[in-house]
């Protein structure tokens, strides 16, 4: 299947930060595809950045196997209430997730490892985002950022049942429990939503290490006072959550819709 007749500029960065010996986040774009994944590992001795990587690869394996046969037989029924795209997307996903479930029953040294992922796929019909994890994607419009994402996390879970003060966050005793991520079961569910970006959106797509110690004001501050340029204001974002302690591995992605091509 042809690259759809999008136009997107891309570009992303990611980083050890200040506390971490090695960095389990791996990153993706593929330009044929107008495709970008972040994926932020999870488990001990280093299994996390096995994780991650192989999320990123099947994902990618599976949009350029399914463009050069669309006819291709899937590893899952489709959903009729999504189109083929949003499936495409959300099967890839699911197979991520397979593969890193196996590989962990399989080899004792992998026990225990996942990955968070957040996915965008530019189609004609707009920008599908997909997301397992606490991984997010903000949209960058008009001077205003939006969370695109809702996170699978405990902490979240605990804002959706009741009001939480700022203090009563900051000191949140589990912070960092994912609540659905890839590998932890053999079958994930998969959230995804169709986005209709407008020219000179910009998306950013990144690994909890930038949202966690930069505020979105800040996020949508550095972004707009680098808009032109995507490499300096991915650089300022992973300088800025460093400068803020840098406590976790840290990604940033960032994607300016551009429109349809002609």
């Amino acid at each position: 299947m042809a690259s759809q007749p999008v136009r997107m500029e891309m570009f992303g960065e990611t980083n050890v930060g200040m506390k971490r010996t090695h960095n389990e986040d791996n990153f993706s774009i593929i330009p044929d595809e107008n495709l970008v994944i972040v994926a932020d590992g999870m488990g001990g001795h280093a299994s996390g950045e096995v994780a991650s990587k192989m999320a990123v690869d099947a994902l990618r394996e599976f949009f350029e196997a399914t463009a050069k046969d669309p006819d291709a037989t899937w590893p899952y029924k489709m959903d009729k209430a999504r189109s083929y795209e949003e499936n495409r997307l959300v099967t890839g996903v699911k197979l991520a997730n397979l593969r890193i479930f196996e590989s962990a029953q399989r080899e004792p040294r992998l026990r225990g490892m996942g990955t968070t992922i957040v996915v965008a796929v530019a189609v004609r019909e707009g920008l599908i985002i997909g997301h397992v994890g606490d991984s997010r994607v903000y949209r960058i419009r008009d001077g205003k950022i939006d969370q695109m994402t809702e996170d699978h996390s405990l902490l979240n879970d605990y804002l959706k049942m009741r009001k939480l003060t700022e203090e009563e966050i900051a000191n949140f005793p589990h912070k960092n429990v994912i609540v659905r991520a890839l590998g932890m079961k053999e079958v994930v569910k998969v959230d995804a939503r169709v986005e209709q970006p407008h020219a000179g959106d910009i998306f950013l797509l990144c690994s909890d290490g930038l949202s966690g110690p930069v505020t979105d004001p800040d996020l949508l501050r550095i972004v707009e006072e680098n808009k032109t340029d995507l490499k300096t204001a991915c650089s300022r974002l992973i300088a800025r959550a460093n400068e803020n302690g840098g406590p976790d591995n840290i990604s940033a992605v960032l994607v300016r819709w551009i429109g349809l091509s002609n």
